[in-house]
C-alpha cells in the first residue's frame, strides 16, 4: 500500500473536510459519478459537513448515491444506514430523486438483495463481469469488518454475486451487503476510519501482521483502482 494513499488527519471533522476535498476532485468530470455509502459515526459527521457546504460545492445532479450495506429495518428505523443519511444529508441538498438507488431493507434481505443487483446492472458499467462503483466509502468495525462482511462470513469476499445477505454475529440481524469482489472492482475505495477503538486493527492491516488475515478490512485492495485511508491520530496510533 502506497503511503501516498494513507492521510492521517487531526480530528474526524478533518476528516471529513478532507474527504469533501477529494469526494470534489473526483466529481469533477462531466458524467454520472457513482458512490456507495456506509452507515457509522465518522460518515455522520461527514454527511453534516456537506450538507454545511454551499449548494454548489459538489454536482449533486450527478451523483448516484447507493449504499455499501443496509440493515433489514424500514428505512425511516433508527438503524437505518439510508434513514441516518436522510437525515444528516439528503434532506438538506438538491439531489434528484431518481439518483437516490437505496437498498429496501423493510422486504426479505433476500428479494432486496436481488433487486439491488438488478438495478445496480441497470445503472453502473460493468468491467469484466462486475460492476465498476466510481468510488465506495467503507468504515471499519472494532473486529476488522467493512460493510457488513464478518470475520466469520469471510467467504463474502469472494462471493460471486454482487450482493449477498449477511448475518450480525452478535445480533443475528440480517443485512445486504456489496461482496467483496465488487469492492475491489471500484475505481477508488476509501476508508473512513477514526477513534482510539480502531487503532489496533489499523496498525496490524497497515503492517501486514499474521492476525490481520481475520479482519475482512485487509482483503480490500482494488484490483485496478486506488485505495485511500482517511484516518484521524486516535485511529492511527497518535495520542
Amino acid at each position: 500500500m502506497s503511503d501516498s494513499n494513507i492521510l492521517i488527519f487531526d480530528t474526524p471533522h478533518s476528516v471529513a473536510a478532507a474527504f469533501a476535498d477529494k469526494l470534489q476532485k473526483w466529481t469533477i468530470r462531466d458524467q454520472p459519478f457513482h458512490l456507495a455509502l456506509s452507515g457509522g459515526s465518522t460518515p455522520k459527521i461527514l454527511f453534516q459537513y456537506l450538507a454545511s457546504l454551499p449548494a454548489d460545492f459538489l454536482p449533486w445532479e450527478r451523483i448516484h448515491l447507493w449504499w455499501g450495506d443496509e440493515r433489514s429495518v424500514a428505512p425511516d428505523h433508527a438503524e437505518s444506514n439510508y434513514g441516518m443519511t436522510k437525515t444528516f444529508l439528503l434532506d438538506h441538498i438538491a439531489i434528484p430523486e431518481e439518483n437516490i438507488h437505496r437498498v429496501k431493507g423493510e422486504i426479505s434481505p433476500e428479494k432486496a438483495a436481488t433487486e439491488y443487483i438488478e438495478e445496480i446492472k441497470a445503472y453502473i458499467p460493468e468491467k469484466d463481469g462486475w460492476p465498476v462503483f466510481d468510488l465506495i466509502m467503507l468504515g471499519m468495525g472494532d473486529d476488522g469488518h467493512t460493510a457488513s462482511i464478518f470475520p466469520h462470513e469471510i467467504y463474502l469476499l469472494r462471493s460471486p454475486s454482487i450482493c449477498a445477505v449477511a448475518t450480525h454475529p452478535d445480533s443475528g440481524q440480517k443485512r445486504v451487503t456489496l461482496t467483496g469482489k465488487v469492492i475491489n472492482a471500484s475505481a477508488r475505495v476509501a476508508f473512513l476510519v477514526t477513534g482510539k477503538s480502531k487503532a489496533e486493527k489499523v496498525s496490524e492491516i497497515m503492517r501486514k501482521m499474521p492476525q490481520s488475515h481475520i479482519y475482512p478490512a485487509a482483503y480490500i485492495q482494488p484490483v485496478a483502482g486506488k485505495l485511500y485511508w482517511f484516518l484521524d491520530n486516535a485511529a492511527h496510533g497518535i495520542a
